[in-house]
């Protein structure tokens, strides 16, 4: 039995059917259990509530061997510790004494950089993943640059003005990957039972690329002159605060912003391993290109 966190998310949403696939019983923690669609609502077993709930992560857990933990957005925590490594005491808690050995989970990259010493966010999933290492279980934590989706988030913005915005600088090659292929870097993990130990696990893309890059492969996939614009970073900071997060979790994000500016993503050399396959062309092409034009 496998147990999923954050099922209707992004990355959680595109692994199910990598698991559903092979037809390994699953178990999903959801608030809303009418969020799922109904051809997966059929085929697992459901525990409604917060996976930051003793109760409710205790009786998903019950009887498993294997977990995908994924912490959900708080934009209104007190803190990013709070939002990460609080979130996480009972699962934790009931790791320590429970039939899981084996979790796969989403993180940052970051990890034995300067930077990470004060980058938001990224600090927060790093506390979070020592918190779940110390229970004991193997342990593979997936370390993430920057997603492509993230151009999501910015669709309005990119439709009305032919520009996106960030604080990072225009001409910084960073890696960057897709949720799709996150989703299934989880899922071989999720679904080999034979590793043990606990190890970081880069998840790099198969490119470094620039913002500027990034805004001229848009412009030739939409057929529509995009352009990038690096904003300051008290500026970013106002982004967050006008879209309602608490002042702690909008300095998280320009923090974690400031250290990928400085070269946070930069500290691990891609390998054949932490290679995913999808392009930034490749991902324009499939999911940029038709939610612009819906």
């Amino acid at each position: 039995m496998l147990v999923v966190t954050a099922p209707t998310s992004q990355i959680g949403s595109q692994l199910l059917p990598h698991l559903l696939a092979t037809e390994t019983p699953l178990r999903v923690i959801v608030r809303d259990a009418s969020k799922l669609p109904p051809a997966v609502r059929d085929r697992v077993e459901v525990v409604e509530g917060s996976h930051a709930d003793a109760a409710t992560v205790e009786r998903a857990f019950d009887g498993a061997h294997g977990l995908f933990w994924l912490v959900p957005a708080n934009p209104k925590a007190a803190s990013v510790a709070q939002a990460y490594v609080d979130f996480s005491r009972p699962a934790a808690a009931a790791l320590a004494t429970g039939s899981i050995t084996r979790v796969v989970e989403i993180t940052a990259l970051g990890r034995g950089t300067v930077q990470a010493l004060d980058a938001g966010y990224v600090t927060g999933s790093l506390a979070m993943d020592d918190l779940i290492a110390a229970t004991g279980v193997h342990q593979r934590a997936l370390a993430m640059p920057s997603f492509m989706d993230n151009i999501l988030m910015q669709l309005r913005v990119l439709r009305e003005t032919g520009a996106f915005f960030l604080p990072i600088p225009g001409d910084l090659q960073l890696p960057s990957c897709s949720t799709g292929d996150i989703a299934a870097v989880a899922a071989r993990w999720l679904l080999d039972g034979d590793w043990v130990g606990q190890q970081d696990v880069p998840v790099l893309g198969p490119e470094n690329i620039s913002f500027n890059q990034m805004a001229r492969i848009m412009s030739e996939v939409l057929g529509r002159d995009i352009a990038y614009q690096q904003i300051s970073l008290d500026a970013y900071k106002a982004q967050f605060l006008g879209f309602g997060f608490s002042d702690a979790m909008a300095e998280g994000m320009t923090a974690m912003a400031r250290a990928k500016s400085e070269g946070l993503d930069l500290g691990v050399t891609r390998s054949p391993e932490s290679t995913t396959p999808t392009h930034f062309r490749q991902w324009c092409e499939s999911i940029l290109r038709p939610a612009f034009l819906a």
